[in-house]
């Protein structure tokens, strides 16, 4: 009579194969990391790591859809229907974060070689997707209690803020000069001035308050 399945112990192997993976692939390259190899790291048999993924591409696709459930979750977890705007910014301190993983900029080179695979693409489509639409509608909350800048839609807000993030990403993965531990700053300063949008010059305020006057 077969065992029946511990469900926590079931998904607690997987994250462990799934975080071996991670190291595999950052650290061996796609062709480099057989599954062997991720058999060692995550210490199990071949039979195991078939039972889990019943491919290499499989497991690699596990660990996009991971970071996409991540994100939903973020969201979920963190709204703030009081301080949308806190949302928004901290959103940016949490993908960020993932970038200081020593394994990020190694795991998203092999992945960018592998885009022109639909099953990669579609996986990579659908965690953009996801960060997009729960992004615009935290920022489109923050523009209806007046926490971020109302003359831009709150579309292209989001879509700047993802463009600032892939390229602080891009970086990262092209430069070993570019740490990303010492520029999040930077880069919360940054989304901050667009959330905000320009300051006002002397000479808008002085227009401003005399159509206030005239009035």
């Amino acid at each position: 009579m077969p065992r029946p399945i511990d469900p926590l112990r079931h998904q607690a192997r997987r994250l462990e194969i799934i975080d071996a993976g991670l190291t595999a692939f950052a650290e061996h390259g796609y062709a480099g990391a057989t599954t062997a190899i991720i058999c060692r790291i995550a210490g199990i048999g071949s039979g195991t790591f078939f039972h889990y993924f019943p491919t290499k591409d499989a497991l690699l696709v596990a660990i996009l859809d991971h970071n996409t459930v991540e994100t939903r979750e973020f969201f979920e977890q963190q709204a703030d229907p009081d301080d949308p705007r806190r949302l928004v910014l901290g959103y940016v301190e949490h993908a960020a974060a993932g970038l200081l993983d020593p394994r990020a900029a190694g795991f998203i080179s092999v992945v960018g070689g592998l885009t022109h695979r639909p099953e990669i693409a579609l996986a990579l489509r659908t965690d953009d997707e996801t960060a997009r639409t729960a992004l615009q509608a935290a920022v489109r909350a923050a523009q209806r209690v007046q926490h971020v800048r109302g003359d831009v839609p709150a579309e292209r807000l989001a879509e700047w803020i993802l463009l600032l993030l892939d390229g602080f990403a891009a970086r990262v993965v092209a430069s070993d000069d570019f740490v990303a531990e010492q520029e999040i700053g930077m880069l919360n300063e940054q989304v901050t001035l667009l959330l905000d949008g320009p300051p006002a010059s002397d000479e808008r305020r002085s227009a401003t308050a005399g159509r206030g006057a005239v009035r």
